[in-house]
């Protein structure tokens, strides 16, 4: 495979782009080209947020074309469009040939959720020390246990199952918005039996469902009509916003005594969290990692 490597200024970005895009490129990537320099900026905003702009001052896009001829086609091609005023070509590469598959698992590795629970990619093996193991896979939804978001609520569903003296420590369980389904599938692995996991993606429910029997657990996965009733935990790791919008419904989901509990949260975001749900229940910070918070409540 040959690589075309181009730089744009901002506004030519999106139509050389499509351009790439429309000339059978079969990759594209836009990288600062100012980055590790004194004008690099920031471009992505925190989450929720909108980006500070809508593009790098100078980008480098690399696209990636099965042949050399290809490639070169496309350089010329570009170079005769008005629209690629102020752009230019570096040039075109040979990409050396790699293990694709490898180099994707090795960013990947069991990640610890306590001494005795780990999410483990299919292609390691559990580690000594875990007593209970999730079998998860990158896939097409959120939720592979590398983000701390995640973990949060992994911990408090293992404190919460390892502190308890009964078969069935979490009860009916709700995971709305579920993602690759990781959580409704750590809440089987602590004795829940009966677990509704829903999301309003289509291949979140795919996802779930085929996480859940690669597991070996049973769980209903389906889109948000399908919870119904009261719920002894109801889990929720999505976002500050949605989150907030969502109190009246989360809480109603809730069966009294039970245990509300939401992720996806910045620490900043805290006191507007506690004031959206403070008609419904009380929040409280359960645990804190890098920037990002876990609020629980009981009702």
């Amino acid at each position: 495979m040959f690589e075309l490597r181009l730089l744009c200024p901002e506004g030519r970005v999106e139509p050389v782009g499509d351009a790439l895009e429309a000339l059978d490129a079969l990759s594209l990537s836009v990288e600062d080209a100012d980055a590790q320099t004194d004008a690099e900026r920031a471009l992505f905003g925190e989450p929720g947020m909108p980006p500070p702009q809508d593009g790098w001052q100078r980008s480098r896009i690399q696209a990636l074309f099965n042949t050399e001829a290809l490639a070169q086609e496309a350089a010329t091609l570009l170079l005769a469009q008005d629209f690629f005023a102020d752009c230019q070509v570096l040039g075109v590469a040979a990409v050396p040939d790699q293990d694709w598959v490898r180099l994707t698992q090795s960013q990947f590795t069991p990640v610890e959720i306590t001494p005795s629970f780990w999410i483990v990619p299919t292609w390691h093996e559990p580690p000594a020390r875990a007593v209970r193991s999730i079998r998860l896979d990158p896939g097409l939804a959120f939720g592979t246990g590398t983000h701390p978001t995640t973990r949060m609520c992994l911990r408090w569903i293992a404190r919460r199952g390892e502190a308890a003296s009964v078969p069935d420590p979490l009860g009916r369980t709700l995971d709305y918005g579920c993602g690759s389904g990781i959580l409704a599938i750590g809440a089987a692995k602590f004795g829940a039996v009966d677990i509704d996991a829903v999301d309003i993606d289509d291949a979140a429910v795919q996802s779930t469902q085929l996480n859940a029997e690669a597991n070996g657990v049973t769980l209903k996965a389906g889109l948000p009509d399908q919870a119904g009733g009261r719920y002894q935990t109801v889990l929720a790791n999505i976002l500050a916003t949605p989150l907030k919008v969502l109190a009246p419904l989360l809480c109603a989901y809730v069966a009294p005594g039970g245990s509300l509990v939401l992720a996806g949260i910045l620490e900043r975001q805290e006191d507007e969290l506690k004031a959206a749900y403070a008609p419904y229940a009380a929040l409280e910070v359960s645990d804190r990692e890098d920037g990002w918070i876990l609020m629980t409540a009981r009702l």
